[in-house]
């Protein structure tokens, strides 16, 4: 795939489901987000850069962590995710973040200028993962350390089918290798690979669990990576690749709603 449209259909994707993101997201995600702070580590005072922010789940906590001393620079390759943040720091009074749409894989940054680095849940969805993790080393301090979080290995993850249910609908491009860093030790190797050391990997099952079909369908559809895709489908399409994603999740069923298993990688280095 061209790497300039995978850029561009997450950028105008992310715009489309970004006032839907968190109502159908921010449960399912909070493990791996938990996770990824935890080892993260933050402290009062400290600079920190959270990259393919969203809408600032992540973020916010961050913030919480390193207080009104520290710094928190939020980044999303989004439009509405950047002005979502924006908008909730101004809510909140977060003085001390900073909000900035960039490309995960030429941040704007200068070199050795944060602490942390963070990323939960985004790296999928960049062409060169390397690169995006070369650029977090980049910016960090010596010995500071970046954590990542990704989707884990396909068959662990129920809901997959989502991604081939709507290529054979329309050519997407959404994430041709979504699900390779989340096989074997690739995430780790990706770390070595860009430079870190002290790497350190663990593996996290979840369940998504969703209270009707509407919420899994909202889920998958609308309020996720290929939304810029389902927004050109006609009634009838959506219909029918509805249909075909509650067949693939029906074993998950659990009276209306479904618990659907999910995977998690994540991933820790440290620059030497």
């Amino acid at each position: 795939m061209d790497p300039r449209l995978q850029r561009r259909v997450q950028r105008y994707g992310w715009d489309k489901a970004a006032n839907l993101y968190e109502s159908y997201w921010s449960r399912q995600l909070a493990p791996a987000q938990a996770r990824v702070l935890a080892l993260a580590a933050l402290r009062p005072g400290e600079r920190v850069i959270d990259i393919a922010c969203g809408t600032g789940l992540v973020t916010f906590p961050a913030a919480e962590a390193v207080g009104p001393t520290g710094h928190v620079l939020a980044t999303d390759i989004s439009d509405a995710m950047v002005e979502t943040v924006r908008a909730e720091r101004a809510a909140l009074g977060f003085g001390w973040i900073e909000v900035s749409r960039m490309d995960a894989e030429a941040l704007s940054s200068a070199d050795a200028t944060f602490d942390a680095a963070i990323c939960a849940l985004g790296l999928m969805y960049v062409p060169f993962p390397v690169k995006a993790l070369a650029e977090m080393r980049r910016v960090l301090r010596p010995g500071g350390r970046a954590v990542a979080g990704v989707w884990g290995r396909r068959d662990r993850c129920g809901w997959a089918e989502i991604f081939p249910i709507v290529e054979r609908r329309v050519v997407s491009d959404v994430c041709p290798m979504f699900f390779q860093l989340g096989t074997g030790d690739s995430l780790s190797r990706a770390f070595a690979d860009a430079g870190f050391v002290e790497i350190s990997a663990e593996r996290l099952a979840t369940t998504l669990v969703y209270e009707s079909d509407t919420q899994a369908i909202g889920a998958a559809f609308a309020g996720g990576p290929v939304a810029l895709a389902y927004s050109h489908f006609d009634e009838a399409t959506r219909e029918s690749a509805h249909a075909e994603y509650r067949a693939s999740i029906e074993p998950h069923r659990r009276g209306t709603g479904y618990e659907i298993p999910g995977e998690f990688v994540i991933v820790a280095g440290r620059v030497a």
